[in-house]
């Protein structure tokens, strides 16, 4: 005679899913989106002449350059704004002429009329560009260890401090 066996799992009953369930949390407290690099932030960051940040923000790795732009000038008086291509937005260059900022952004392939650049004080950019290679120094910034916006901001904040006691 055959034995026969079988094996079940039984589930405890559990409460409705609608109601057992928190709501999700919104993701703009996080600051992570996405991009083709899986889950990122973005850090925009103004340094000065010397290369020491003077305004920081973060957005979610999907959002463009140029939606801080405005943001963070107002945190700062400067006399040139110096950035790459991503920040050539006709409303933007009307902006910084309008405070008295002169824009040093190089025009887009697109453009119709290309903008004239100094690119002896462009070159000048590079500050920005070895700001950030330094802040990646640090591993905890560079894989963002840290969940929420305010925590890891606090974190590029406090590394920044660092850079300007050096």
């Amino acid at each position: 005679m055959p034995m026969r066996s079988t094996c079940r799992s039984i589930q405890p009953a559990s409460a409705p899913t609608n109601i057992a369930r928190r709501p999700k949390k919104d993701s703009e407290d996080q600051a992570i989106g996405r991009s083709r690099g899986g889950l990122t932030t973005k850090i925009h960051a103004i340094v000065d002449a010397l290369g020491n940040p003077v305004a920081l923000s973060l957005t979610p790795g999907q959002a463009a350059d140029i939606t801080q732009a405005v943001t963070l000038l107002d945190q700062v008086e400067p006399e040139a704004f110096l950035a790459d291509k991503g920040y050539d937005s006709d409303a933007l260059i009307e902006t910084l002429q309008e405070r008295g900022i002169t824009p040093i952004i190089p025009s887009k392939a697109n453009r119709r009329e290309a903008r004239k650049t100094d690119f002896a004080l462009y070159r000048e950019r590079n500050l920005v560009e070895r700001f950030f290679n330094k802040l990646k120094q640090y591993r905890a910034l560079a894989t963002r260890y840290d969940k929420l916006a305010n925590t890891f901001l606090a974190a590029v904040a406090l590394i920044c401090v660092l850079f300007w006691l050096n």
